[in-house]
């Protein structure tokens, strides 16, 4: 049976693997994944403490949908400035997101 615990430590394992891509990693599309994955440990630390602490309520799969709502406006955000990086300057590492400073 799998308990709260299982759930909370599988989360930070993601939440830690996410965090180290956005550390180390410098192409810009694995810090956008990265920060996905962060945001899925988050979301499953919705879900799981939503079903351990209030069964009857869906409080955490709501939060979990505007989480991942906000997800994909972030992707979509993203995207279209790495489009910009790489059609201006054929490259799309991290060192490029200087060029975008006012």
């Amino acid at each position: 049976m799998l308990t709260l615990n299982h759930y909370l430590i599988l989360a930070s394992i993601l939440f830690s693997i996410g965090l180290y891509g956005v550390v180390a990693k410098r192409n810009i599309l694995l810090i956008l994944v990265s920060v996905d994955f962060m945001l899925n440990a988050a979301n499953l630390n919705l879900v799981a403490i939503s079903k351990y602490v209030s069964p009857e309520h869906l409080y955490g799969q709501v939060f979990a949908i505007f989480v991942m709502i906000v997800t994909a406006a972030e992707v979509g955000v993203g995207l279209g400035i790495v489009v910009y990086l790489y059609r201006s300057h054929v490259s799309i590492e991290n060192q490029e997101f200087n060029v975008m400073k006012g």
